[in-house]
């Protein structure tokens, strides 16, 4: 018999107290889970946007106890649990909202995350030099509508801001490209250990990324055994064993050879030399359309700046795949089963990673997926071709009990689009992983 104090709501679970959640959460549905999560999720930003207020407005009116401290942030930090930098960095957004009610707005309505609000504050303070300052307004709406949302990511982010500095190219290299800022940090401990910590440039970050991939994937035990490192574990095992190979190849001290195995995409078109986007400001009120702009795109670490690319192109081997108005891949070759070294290379220009919606695995971690199995006469062609990483491939091919539960059909554009389960959606509507890409067109 269920008497009412066996009764639990999701209302009950968001407001009341963390004690003891863990039993009152094994009372609801699955279904009702999610709710919570979710609505937790939206009162957390709730609440991140009244604490930067408090924060901001402790920081214009300060009383003796907060004067203490050097900086409204080191006294958040010494009354909560964060770090000093943590709190430094709310002191800091909080600031730097003041002169931008647009992103003050959408940071407290909830439709912006912190780190969001932070990246964007961080641009129209200190805008593209070539950027003037009647287009701010425009450029700063084009990333609020980039940031907004439950799709919105990072990377979709800083690809915008790196298209506005295309369009507003200067001289100056942006931060995220200035080699100058790097830093590396390699310390003893007390214990006899090593403690590393760095900073590095978006090409080094590449790099490195790149040649610890294939050294850090998990690898099971000779009896199938699933690898049981964590992630860390295997990156610092990769990072050891590269040091290893390093040292044992006796490669110092030796000039020339072959390059770095850094890929970078680009379109014909935006590597040649030109500055007509430059000479060309839109005004004040012209809406901006990024559709028609490049910058260039790396695997692991995103946008890079089309100059950047346009530099690493001078001592590289470049490749070719030739693309249709959609930006899809041409096919070539469909009478093998397994694809070819340049369609996998066109696979990685199109889907840029796990092509199934919100994943966010980089091409090294993906197989190349046939949308109609070979076996029932699917052919390899890029039209009925995708990256899908290890876990949604099993997921789609023949994990047991999710078979057929989502299905993938290439679209008119000549990219694939996946249908969810009407569980998930009822309306079944398709989409597609929008992590690292701009703004989805569905036709």
């Amino acid at each position: 018999m269920t008497t009412v104090s066996d009764c639990v709501s999701v209302g009950d679970v968001v407001a009341g107290s963390a004690a003891g959640v863990r039993g009152r959460l094994w009372r609801l549905r699955p279904a009702e889970v999610r709710d919570v999560a979710v609505s937790v999720s939206a009162e957390i930003l709730r609440l991140e946007a009244i604490r930067v207020a408090a924060v901001d407005e402790l920081a214009l009116n300060p009383d003796e106890q907060v004067l203490c401290y050097r900086g409204v942030g080191r006294w958040l930090a010494a009354n909560t649990m964060l770090q000093n930098a943590a709190g430094n960095r709310i002191a800091a957004l909080g600031a730097a909202l003041r002169a931008f009610p647009d992103i003050a707005a959408q940071f407290e309505a909830g439709d912006l995350s912190l780190d969001h609000a932070a990246i964007i504050a961080a641009f129209c303070e200190s805008p593209p030099k070539g950027m003037p300052e009647n287009a701010l307004p425009s450029c700063m709406a084009t990333l609020l509508a980039a940031a907004s949302g439950v799709e919105a990511t990072t990377i979709k982010l800083r690809y915008a801001i790196a298209v506005l500095e295309r369009i507003f190219e200067s001289d100056d290299t942006p931060p995220g490209e200035d080699d100058d800022l790097n830093v590396l940090r390699i310390a003893p401990t007390l214990n006899g250990r090593v403690a590393i910590k760095g900073d590095f440039d978006a090409l080094t970050g590449e790099m490195l990324l790149s040649a610890l991939s294939g050294l850090s994937m998990p690898k099971p035990a000779a009896d199938g055994t699933p690898d049981q490192r964590s992630a860390a574990k295997r990156t610092a095992d990769a990072f050891t064993e590269l040091i290893r190979r390093y040292l044992d190849n006796a490669m110092t001290g030796v000039d020339g050879g072959q390059r770095p195995h850094v890929n970078v995409h680009i379109t014909a078109k935006d590597l040649a030399e030109h500055r007509e986007c430059a000479t060309t400001r839109p005004s004040r009120d012209a809406e901006l359309d990024l559709k028609d702009l490049d910058v260039g795109y790396m695997p692991w670490m995103g946008p890079l700046s089309v100059s950047l690319t346009r530099m690493l192109a001078c001592d590289c081997m470049l490749s070719t795949v030739l693309m249709d108005g959609n930006g899809a891949p041409l096919d070539a070759t469909p009478h093998k089963r397994l694809v070819t070294p340049e369609q996998r290379t066109a696979l990685i220009a199109r889907d840029k990673g796990c092509a199934f919606p919100n994943c966010d695995a980089v091409p090294a971690w993906c197989d190349a997926h046939h949308i109609k199995p070979w076996s029932v006469g699917g052919p390899t062609v890029m039209d009925n071709l995708t990256l899908l990483c290890r876990s949604h491939h099993r997921l789609i091919h023949s994990t047991s009990g999710f078979r057929g539960i989502w299905e993938i059909k290439m679209g008119t554009d000549h990219k694939p689009w996946f249908i969810p389960p009407a569980a998930i959606d009822p309306k079944q509507r398709r989409r597609r992983s929008t992590t690292r890409q701009g703004p989805v067109h569905r036709d």
